[in-house]
């Protein structure tokens, strides 16, 4: 479940990620009156340049740099059940000792219950806030990767005599 959880989450991210890359493209516009042929050829050795430059290939498809945070199996139905059964034992002993053993594990299985359901639901919100942490990191690095290959690729181009957009 988990492993299925985190592709899940890396493919969403990649999703996300291509769509920011294929809105980034640049207008290239020859102002020495360049052919289109000569026009392709620049605009090949300048994205081998800036690939060079900046380690960054947007040919490639967006891939994570570090994998996504682990996901617990944590059910707040089963943490629930675990702290009342815990609760219904220390509030048994207690109540034998009180002279009323039944009235404390009553007592110690709602309050185990309670607080198992609560500790299982932090839990899972802060699962779920390193999840949503983690994508956007991904996300603004794809994003500072990218804009530093567009830099060196439209200097690139510029000093070929074009402008770039």
């Amino acid at each position: 479940m988990r492993i299925a959880f985190a592709i899940c989450t890396v493919f969403l991210v990649t999703l996300f990620i291509a769509g920011i890359a294929l809105s980034q493209e640049s207008f290239v516009y020859p102002n020495k009156g360049q052919s289109n042929q000569q026009m392709e050829q620049d605009k090949f050795q300048c994205y081998t340049w800036a690939k060079g430059q900046t380690g960054f290939d947007p040919m490639q498809a967006p891939t994570a740099t570090t994998p996504p945070p682990p996901q617990s199996n944590t059910n707040v139905a089963g943490s629930t059940v675990r702290g009342a059964a815990g609760g219904a034992l220390v509030g048994a002993g207690i109540g034998a000792a009180a002279g009323n053993a039944g009235k404390g594990a009553a007592i110690g299985a709602a309050s185990g219950g309670a607080i198992g359901g609560i500790r299982s639901s932090r839990q899972k919100r802060q699962e779920e806030n390193a999840q949503q942490q983690w994508q956007q990191e991904q996300s603004a690095q794809y994003a500072q990767k990218r804009d530093a290959y567009n830099r060196a690729y439209a200097a690139c181009l510029e000093g070929r005599g074009y402008t770039v957009k």
